[in-house]
């Protein structure tokens, strides 16, 4: 797993792609972004699966704050991205969070 940022200082945003590879989700047919970004809305940020299996999307996103999220594979299964920049403990569960530190 991983995230690229680009930091896009003319529009005040960083563009972040996340990408979630095939291995850590093989076999899925679909994939969601689901954190602080969107409301924690399960369906609101699907993810396009490349020739490679990856499943990604990039976001821009406002710089100087963090952003807890989690992948969702196909409605079901919760992963963490293993590159995340820290984890926080989530809410409910007992699991973590995945953080983005921009």
């Amino acid at each position: 797993m991983s995230v690229s940022k680009q930091y896009m200082k003319k529009k005040g945003v960083v563009k972040v792609t996340f990408i979630l590879p095939a291995e850590a989700a093989p076999g899925a047919s679909a994939v969601h972004l689901v954190g602080e970004m969107n409301g924690w809305d399960k369906t609101a940020t699907p993810m396009k699966k490349g020739r490679d299996g990856a499943f990604k999307v990039m976001l821009e996103l406002s710089p100087g704050r963090e952003y807890q999220y989690r992948y969702l594979i196909d409605g079901a299964t919760w992963e963490n991205d293993w590159n995340a920049d820290r984890y926080v403990p989530a809410p409910v569960g007992g699991s973590e969070n995945s953080v983005l530190a921009l």
